[in-house]
């Protein structure tokens, strides 16, 4: 299994609009997103994103948020744990929080999970974004799941 690790942010005239620039700013806005639960096959190999094909139906965990308070300080992250029967992701946002609260949140989900399912965690990654609202605000971090039929 082949795994890319994504993340953005950006602002837009409305929530929408500021999603789906945080989107196209972390590689995946021309993509239809389905979103799946957190388990990857074991080994996973996390890779650089590749061009998508437009239109591609692709899998991935999400994890976003979005204000239009002003001064707001949004962040989203994604924790992936891999071990060599399974893996894990977990996903977690916060609005005005400590971005390290937020990470050590993602870490500590991942780690129990993959305790729960006793399997030795063998790479640890985290990816946030956070962002300053300035006006519309959104952030994304994205654990998307590579094939060959969506790469271009």
């Amino acid at each position: 299994m082949k795994i890319a690790i994504v993340s953005g942010n950006d602002e837009g005239p409305t929530e929408l609009n500021a999603f789906d620039n945080a989107l196209t700013k972390a590689g995946i806005g021309d993509v239809n997103l389905i979103k799946v639960s957190s388990m990857l096959a074991g080994n996973a190999k996390v890779e650089k994103l590749p061009e998508l094909k437009a239109g591609s139906m692709v899998n991935c965990v999400l994890s976003t948020v979005t204000s239009k308070n002003k001064g707001d300080e949004i962040t989203a992250v994604v924790a992936v744990a891999i071990g060599k029967e399974l893996g894990c992701v977990v996903e977690t946002t916060g609005i005005n929080q400590s971005k390290e609260d937020i990470k050590n949140e993602a870490i500590f989900m991942v780690k129990y999970m993959m305790e729960k399912r006793n399997v030795e965690i063998e790479d640890l990654i985290v990816e946030e974004a956070s962002h300053t609202v300035e006006k519309v605000g959104s952030v994304v971090a994205s654990v998307v799941y590579l094939n060959d039929d969506i790469i271009k």
